[in-house]
């Protein structure tokens, strides 16, 4: 059935703007009903019977009324507190960031002589879009995105390194997005999942902790 597209008034006119809940829904919006239906769903509020269900009306809502409609009987949830802006310089020696850290809205590197390596794999984010600017300068810039992650490359420019995105495309419904941004300078700008040889050093700081 095709979308309901809105009649002239009767003189002819525009018709006037919709109210709020008539506005139509973006997948950004679907995506973040979802999450949060399924954080209700794990502290208990809703059973997944009802999870599934909801779910699925809110993959296919056309308008925020559908949307809000969903979450009304569920608890406000606070916006994320601000996270400052991450600048990452490689300079002589490399910039790594892993391991458990809060990721912020923006995010700038520079690889610089040393290169930068931004792990995100078991970082927190409680952000839909996450804005990158990384400029591979001489030794590259490396991102390494959990399996769900979304990545947008279409805004760098290559420069003479590339700009080469490994990642699988399925993304997980509500997980983040990366936007890239910059230049891939010499050393060019790589986004890829964990190699064997991280997933393996992983699982042996894991056992160890343990």
């Amino acid at each position: 059935m095709a979308d309901h597209i809105p009649e002239p008034t009767a003189d002819g006119g525009l018709p006037g703007p919709a109210v709020p809940g008539e506005l139509r829904a973006s997948h950004a919006d679907r995506e973040a009903v979802v999450e949060r239906l399924r954080d209700a769903a794990a502290d208990g509020r809703i059973d997944l019977a009802e999870l599934d269900e909801r779910l699925e009306r809110a993959l296919t809502a056309k308008t925020h009324g559908e949307l809000d409609r969903l979450t009304a009987d569920l608890p406000t949830v606070a916006p994320p507190a601000p996270v400052k802006p991450l600048v990452l310089r490689g300079g002589m020696h490399g910039v790594r960031k892993n391991g458990r850290w809060r990721v912020p809205a923006h995010i700038t590197a520079f690889g610089g002589l040393g290169g930068v390596k931004l792990d995100f794999t078991h970082a927190e984010c409680p952000w839909q879009v996450v804005e990158v600017e990384a400029n591979g300068e001489m030794a590259g810039v490396v991102l390494i995105v959990p399996v769900g992650w979304a990545v947008e490359t279409d805004e760098m420019n290559p420069g003479l390194g590339g700009v080469r995105d490994k990642t699988v495309s399925d993304r997980t419904p509500g997980a983040p997005l990366l936007r890239l941004t910059g230049n891939g300078g010499t050393g060019g700008v790589v986004v890829r999942h964990q190699n064997r040889w991280e997933r393996r050093r992983q699982s042996r700081s894991t056992r160890a902790a343990g």
